[in-house]
């Protein structure tokens, strides 16, 4: 075999492991954002995923050659997570805080439709918040706190799974190219995972999405968003 043969057959070996270690990467999401970030031991993490590259291609693999599509894929994920999103996040628009809020959750029923437009019905305040979302068997409403006692009466033969109060939500506007760039909402949820912040909720149309929080959070999550604009 000669020298050009042996350079393509080498070259041919590196995107196989390339292919490989990536499609490992892909499924550790918050080893994607370390990588990302530049803030993980590359010789490190390469012991640690030799077994399973060399298990995926079924052959020995050596350490410099997963090391090597590490730095590629490193390079490459910080320019397709970080670049495009940040642009979006950089035009985050008004930011709402709302306080007092109750999170109710009912087991989907026949009448909880009607129900809901008995309460509805009674809104009159446009300062009063209101949010429902409905899956499979299960239906999401959160409402202003003074609103408690009404939606209650109404919902009475309802069963209500969960409920939980002192809540606050966090409604951010987001530019219209946020709809076509995966990981928007990833990144922003994944700064409030590090700060400790837990989500309770989150409700979203196409350019807006609000997430609740417990009241002794709030200022915290306000922060870590409202510095997302200065990335």
């Amino acid at each position: 075999m000669n020298v050009v043969n042996i350079i393509m057959c080498y070259i041919c070996n590196m995107k196989t492991i390339s292919s490989s270690v990536e499609d490992y990467i892909r499924t550790k999401p918050f080893l994607i954002s370390a990588l990302s970030q530049g803030i993980i031991n590359l010789t490190s993490l390469s012991r640690n995923i030799k077994p399973e590259i060399e298990a995926s291609l079924k052959k020995e693999i050596r350490y410099g050659a997963i090391v090597m599509a590490l730095k590629r894929l490193s390079s490459e994920l910080e320019f397709r997570t970080t670049y495009k999103i940040v642009k979006v996040i950089r035009e985050i628009g008004d930011i709402t805080v709302r306080s007092s809020l109750v999170d109710y959750n009912f087991k989907v029923s026949e009448t909880l439709l009607s129900n809901q437009a008995k309460f509805l019905s009674k809104l009159d305040n446009r300062d009063d918040f209101y949010s429902s979302s409905r899956g499979v068997n299960e239906c999401n409403i959160v409402v202003s706190g003074n609103l408690s006692q009404t939606l209650e009466n109404i919902f009475t033969n309802e069963h209500i799974i969960s409920k939980q109060e002192q809540l606050s939500s966090i409604s951010i506007k987001l530019p219209v190219e946020n709809v076509s760039i995966p990981g928007v909402y990833y990144f922003v949820f994944q700064r409030l995972s590090w700060e400790g912040i837990n989500i309770n909720q989150v409700i979203s149309t196409s350019n807006e999405f609000t997430i609740l929080v417990n009241e002794q959070q709030v200022d915290k999550a306000f922060k870590v968003i409202k510095n997302l604009k200065n990335l």
